[in-house]
């Protein structure tokens, strides 16, 4: 089953394995905002794959996608 989280609990998770990480809420919205990553829409939530959210920011966009 997929982790499927809101952005504030998708960073959460994110802080949880690296506390020190530099990646932000705004950034998570935005990736989100541009289509960047795939999202589902729940009511007013939008939720994402945090496995894939973590991969993509690990690999970046071009290994991601391919």
């Amino acid at each position: 089953m997929n982790r499927m989280r809101t952005a504030d609990k998708a960073l959460a998770i994110i802080r949880q394995e690296d506390p020190e990480t530099d990646i932000s809420l705004r950034y998570i919205r935005q990736l989100i905002y541009d289509g960047a990553i795939p999202y589902v829409q729940v009511g007013r939530k939008k939720l994402v794959n945090v496995d894939f959210l973590m991969n993509y920011i690990e690999n970046g966009a071009q290994e991601v996608t391919q």
